[in-house]
C-alpha cells in the first residue's frame, strides 16, 4: 500500500482546516453548493486523507455526521487528493444523508461542533493488539465489502481498551465483534492530528 504524505499541521493550519470544514458544511446545507478551498495554506496541498465529524450539542448530544474523503484504507493510502479538497469532500459527506441517515438541516448548524482529523503514517497490521497505541492511532477496518473507521482520540475520550476500540470499529463497519482477527478483514492504523471546535462556531483546540 502506498502511504499518504506525512504532514504535520501548525495550530493555525488546524484552525483553518476546521473553519474550511464548517464553511463547506454550511455551503452544502444552505445552498447545495460545494465550497472551494480558495487560496490554500501550503500544508493543504499535501496529498493525504481527512475525516470530518459533526456532533450535535442539543440535549444529551449525539453524532450527527462523520465521513472521510477517502473511506477505505486503500483509498487513504492512495494520496490522490490534496488535503484542502479532502476536507471539503469529507465535510459534505458528513452533512449528507449518506452519513447518519438524514441530511443536516439549516436549523441545526448553530448546534453542531465540527472537528477534522488529518491522516498520516499508515500501517497495515497483522497484529493490531501489539501495534495499536491508544491516543495515537486511528483505525480503518475493511472486509467483506464493508468498511469503518474511528478517530485516534475517541478511545481515550471513552476510556476504551484496545480490544473494545477494535470491536467498536468493527461494529461501525457493520462487522461482528472480533472480525478484526479474521484473515478476510484488513486492519490499518493511521496517525492523525485532530482539531475541533470547543463549542459550535467557537474557538478551536488540538485534541492530540
Amino acid at each position: 500500500m502506498s502511504e499518504a504524505q506525512s504532514v504535520h499541521l501548525s495550530f493555525e493550519d488546524g484552525a483553518r482546516a476546521v473553519e474550511l470544514a464548517r464553511d463547506s458544511v454550511e455551503a452544502f446545507v444552505k445552498n447545495g453548493q460545494r465550497e472551494h478551498p480558495g487560496s490554500m495554506r501550503d500544508s493543504f496541498y499535501h496529498r493525504t486523507g481527512a475525516f470530518v465529524r459533526l456532533e450535535s450539542t442539543r440535549g444529551m448530544g449525539r453524532l450527527r455526521g462523520c465521513a472521510g474523503a477517502q473511506e477505505t484504507a486503500s483509498e487513504l493510502g492512495s494520496g490522490n487528493q490534496q488535503l484542502g479538497h479532502a476536507i471539503v469532500e469529507a465535510a459534505i459527506k458528513a452533512a449528507s444523508d449518506a452519513s447518519c441517515g438524514s441530511e443536516v438541516e439549516p436549523a441545526e448548524l448553530s448546534n453542531l461542533r465540527v472537528s477534522v482529523c488529518t491522516v498520516s503514517n499508515l500501517l497495515l497490521t497483522d497484529d493490531p493488539v501489539d501495534d495499536l497505541e491508544l491516543g495515537t492511532h486511528g483505525i480503518a477496518i475493511d472486509g467483506r465489502g464493508k468498511h469503518g473507521w474511528m478517530y485516534p482520540t475517541i478511545p481515550v475520550e471513552q476510556n476504551w481498551s484496545v480490544f473494545e476500540y477494535l470491536d467498536r470499529t468493527c461494529r461501525k463497519a457493520d462487522l461482528p465483534n472480533g472480525a478484526w482477527e479474521d484473515d478476510d478483514v484488513m486492519v490499518t492504523l493511521f496517525e492523525g492530528q485532530v482539531f475541533a471546535e470547543t463549542e459550535p462556531e467557537g474557538d478551536v483546540e488540538e485534541l492530540n
